[in-house]
């Protein structure tokens, strides 16, 4: 099984500045243990696999609301702060780096797609995602490259709130779509949108 740790940070700061990174790689959830496990954290879950496929780890970034990591020409991105405020990380990382919206990819829980699915887009509405609203208002537009990771939607009349924050049951499949979200965010690392869109749309639901 994957994973679901809710930091993963160094005692050491990191600096950062331009040219340390091509691209920005964003997981979005929320902290701590209370939330390791939600569906809301799916975000987390695949950039913890690509941490640990580049075996490196998060380190904080002075006067920054985020913990960063740097592998090759990828900055790997995880906010200090809740969802809802997660952009107040992003757009001061973004800019020390000099990395433009659409070479921010950003990984995150897709009502709009059953579970086990990933859908990759650049642009588009934030469909109520507080996560991206934040990150969209902090950035100034919205295009930037989405990793949609399907989580469905509630099948009774349970609050959508309480569904994004409920416990997400480990699983094969779980850890195959959290494989799936990973891989394809390294895909529009190494051969763009459109290719990484390609290939992993043409595999359905996984």
């Amino acid at each position: 099984m994957f994973a679901r740790s809710a930091s993963a940070t160094s005692p050491a700061a990191r600096t950062l500045s331009a040219n340390d990174a091509t691209w920005l790689v964003v997981g979005l959830g929320n902290p701590g243990a209370k939330y390791a496990a939600t569906r809301h954290n799916v975000g987390y879950m695949a950039l913890d696999h690509l941490l640990a496929e580049n075996e490196t780890h998060l380190e904080p970034v002075p006067g920054v609301k985020a913990n960063v990591a740097v592998a090759g020409d990828v900055a790997y991105l995880r906010s200090t702060t809740y969802m809802n405020l997660s952009g107040e990380g992003v757009a001061p990382v973004a800019r020390l780096l000099g990395i433009e919206p659409d070479h921010i990819i950003v990984i995150h829980d897709e009502l709009d797609l059953p579970p086990g699915q990933v859908r990759l887009k650049l642009g588009g509405n934030e469909n109520g995602h507080n996560g991206l609203k934040s990150i969209t208002e902090q950035v100034g537009t919205r295009d930037y490259i989405r990793v949609r990771v399907g989580i469905g939607r509630p099948t009774d009349r349970q609050p959508i709130p309480e569904w994004v924050l409920g416990v997400v049951e480990s699983s094969p499949e779980l850890d195959e779509q959290i494989h799936l979200a990973a891989e394809a965010t390294q895909l529009i690392t190494k051969e763009g949108l459109s290719k990484a869109q390609n290939q992993v749309h043409s595999r359905g639901r996984r």
